[in-house]
């Protein structure tokens, strides 16, 4: 009997421990339709709860677009972040993951469904976020925003619309300084060149041109600097696509990362030990964002890149 007693009373013990832990998972979200809306954290401005998992999924009209332009963003950097979806919220449509006290750019879905996921851990917490969506029509590029430091020079964004980008003082501009909306081959409109940055005088980063070249880390082969924050856009001719090939590749796992935008997926996360395999553009630019933490050091990247034409097959059969 005292033994059947007691592991009555220790299974009681983990049923109670197990209820106690599911009780900490808070979920919350939804499915949210119309041409705009805002999505706030849980308890937004006054901090999200711990535990947290939410799922947001916006859908729109079929064809068109959905804009996310974030009015406040605070979320425990590295243990607490927002990932966002190009469609549902499934794997293959992962697009990127944010976290910490920076204001993220807006970001446009390709797709008629946007999704976003929240996620916390089980200590501290911060403000939460803010996002403003809309649903952008087919001849819509949708506001691109303006970078930290920067100025933007135009407030309309349709196809055929130019807007004109500058820094403050101090601060250098890296990119195109003029954007134009253009009509894309899937029936949709985005801009020609991805939002420009603007650097201080003294940083690392800066604008690649011409038809092949080699981007490193700073310092490379020696080992980078703690606390980097570096910027490469690669720009080559209209028309053309750009090959992005590693020949070397070191970092932290996980906190010292290298983030590449305008390539398919829209936005690669790489890290770790192994060198990455090519990266190709779909469009004629890509963006290299490196980043590294306060602790360990490795030797970094080296990359080569090269401009590649664009082949248009043609039917010749078609043709008479």
């Amino acid at each position: 009997m005292e033994i059947k007693s007691g592991f009555t009373f220790w299974n009681l013990v983990f049923l109670l421990m197990v209820s106690c832990v599911k009780g900490f998972i808070y979920t919350c979200g939804g499915t949210l339709k119309g041409l705009n809306g805002t999505i706030e954290s849980p308890g937004f401005p006054y901090g999200y709860p711990n535990g947290a998992n939410c799922t947001w999924v916006i859908i729109a009209e079929e064809r068109n677009r959905i804009q996310i332009v974030f009015q406040s963003f605070a979320l425990e950097e590295e243990y607490d972040y927002l990932s966002l979806y190009d469609g549902h919220p499934h794997p293959a449509n992962f697009r990127t993951r944010l976290t910490g006290f920076h204001l993220p750019p807006p970001v446009t879905s390709t797709k008629s469904v946007f999704s976003l996921r929240l996620t916390s851990d089980f200590a501290v917490s911060a403000h939460g976020f803010k996002v403003y969506y809309e649903e952008l029509q087919s001849s819509s590029c949708g506001n691109p925003g303006v970078p930290p430091k920067g100025i933007l020079y135009g407030q309309r964004f349709d196809v055929g619309d130019k807007i004109r980008y500058s820094c403050v003082t101090g601060y250098i501009l890296d990119g195109h300084s003029q954007l134009t909306c253009i009509a894309s081959s899937v029936n949709t409109a985005s801009w020609d060149f991805p939002v420009p940055i603007c650097r201080a005088e003294d940083a690392c980063g800066g604008t690649m041109r011409g038809s092949s070249g080699i981007i490193s880390s700073p310092n490379f082969p020696n080992e980078y600097h703690n606390n980097a924050d570096c910027t490469w856009t690669i720009v080559a001719e209209p028309g053309d696509t750009i090959s992005l090939i590693f020949t070397d590749f070191q970092m932290e796992e996980k906190y010292d990362y290298l983030e590449i935008e305008g390539s398919e997926p829209p936005t690669i996360g790489l890290s770790g030990m192994n060198i990455p395999p090519p990266v190709i553009s779909n469009k004629n630019w890509l963006r290299l964002h490196f980043v590294t933490d306060s602790n360990h050091r490795y030797r970094g990247f080296s990359a080569h890149y090269q401009g590649t034409f664009k082949e248009i097959n043609f039917n010749w059969a078609c043709i008479s």
